[in-house]
């Protein structure tokens, strides 16, 4: 294996930046930029601490997809503020972090961050499709998010593991196949089965009711994939051995439970689970030393919307890593 594949969660990182850093930090014109420095100080942390060959920042083309929302109608529902028909919803988000995006992306555009998105797709699908290409190609991948979703494509054999920054970028976790095991009760493999039992009321998300962490990682134990569950469930009771073995162990209020949210678990799982096979055509990921051109542009950035320290330390770190790699 040769080299090391970063991943970011952009947008995950970008709010987090935003409610983390002050927003008394603004540029000279007044215009906060709280988000763009917080950015640049966790890639700079990230890239030196981590250390990886190639980088991208990865993009929610579409926040809500409307293919999720038309399985699961609940998915991210209350976040939108605006509702676009026949396109990408607008989701709810603080005027002063709109006000910075077009920054965020034009800086990671001077810093040779190449950024990725799909159309109709989170940056969650663009993300697990770059892991499975890596994994392909035998190159380690560190996925840096604060969403716990990802941590279906955990998975140590393949050298894929999460940077987990919910705690904050002073508390970062590493999540590999045990972290997930000792959290969930369930392995990476089937963590896609645990949440949709579970639900998640952040993402709209309603699981069964009744089933909580604890049962779904049960379930899940026991039985095996949502369809087996479903089976077990729902099987009748002169349906033969199946029907014997879960009367067995699967409780009449559980049977009950998951009977009645069939018609949610039929759709849920595409909903919860990455796509892992998007055409994103090449991406150019390799940390490079920036040029001369670039760097008069990251400087000109820089002083125009007071960026101070943030892109000095996040140049630094990149062209560390371009010299270590070379």
């Amino acid at each position: 294996m040769t080299g090391r594949l970063m991943v970011l969660d952009t947008a995950s990182l970008y709010f987090r930046a935003f409610y983390g850093v002050p927003d008394t930090v603004k540029a000279p014109n007044g215009t906060p930029v709280n988000a763009a420095r917080g950015l640049l100080d966790m890639i700079a942390r990230l890239v030196a601490e981590f250390e990886p060959t190639a980088l991208v920042a990865c993009w929610d083309d579409a926040w809500r997809p409307m293919w999720r929302a038309a399985l699961i109608p609940s998915y991210k529902a209350h976040r939108v503020a605006e509702e676009v028909p026949g396109g990408v919803d607008i989701e709810e988000t603080p005027p002063g972090l709109v006000q910075q995006l077009p920054l965020i992306r034009e800086l990671l555009g001077a810093f040779d961050i190449a950024i990725v998105g799909a159309p109709d797709h989170e940056a969650d699908d663009v993300i697990g499709t770059l892991v499975t290409r890596a994994g392909a190609a035998s190159i380690p991948v560190d996925i840096v998010t604060g969403d716990r979703d990802l941590f279906q494509l955990v998975n140590d054999a393949a050298s894929a593991r999460v940077i987990y920054t919910a705690r904050g970028m002073s508390k970062l976790e590493l999540v590999t196949d045990d972290v997930v095991r000792a959290k969930y009760g369930v392995g990476p493999d089937r963590y896609v089965d645990f949440a949709v039992l579970r639900g998640d009321t952040s993402d709209g998300l309603p699981g069964v009711a009744g089933v909580g962490d604890k049962t779904a990682a049960t379930l899940v134990r026991d039985f095996g994939g949502i369809d087996d569950i479903v089976a077990a469930a729902t099987d009748d009771a002169d349906g033969g051995a199946q029907a014997d073995a879960t009367a067995a162990t699967m409780s009449a209020s559980v049977r009950t439970k998951i009977s009645a949210a069939v018609d949610y678990l039929a759709v849920a799982p595409k909903v919860v689970e990455v796509v892992r096979d998007l055409d994103l055509g090449e991406v150019a990921d390799t940390i490079e030393p920036l040029t001369p051109k670039q760097l008069d542009r990251i400087t000109e950035l820089a002083a125009e919307w007071g960026l101070g320290g943030s892109a000095d330390r996040a140049r630094t770190a990149l062209d560390a890593r371009a010299a270590a790699a070379r």
